[in-house]
């Protein structure tokens, strides 16, 4: 009785040293988030424009 219960033991701990595969592990890409960096007057520019064409039409 004891030598079936400790052959049992033995193949139970044999088995989980196989477990698994050899296969490679998959690497997945990272992932790149860009952010855009904005002028910090592009608002700004169209309603200057604007302004000085009413300015010089205004002064001639």
């Amino acid at each position: 009785m004891k030598k079936i219960v400790l052959a049992a033991a033995l193949t139970a701990a044999a088995s989980t040293a196989y477990a698994g595969n050899m296969a490679e592990p998959v690497m997945e890409a990272p992932v790149i988030v860009e952010e855009t960096a904005g002028s910090s007057g592009g608002g700004v520019l169209v309603p200057l424009l604007i302004l000085a064409v009413v300015a010089a039409a205004v002064a001639s």
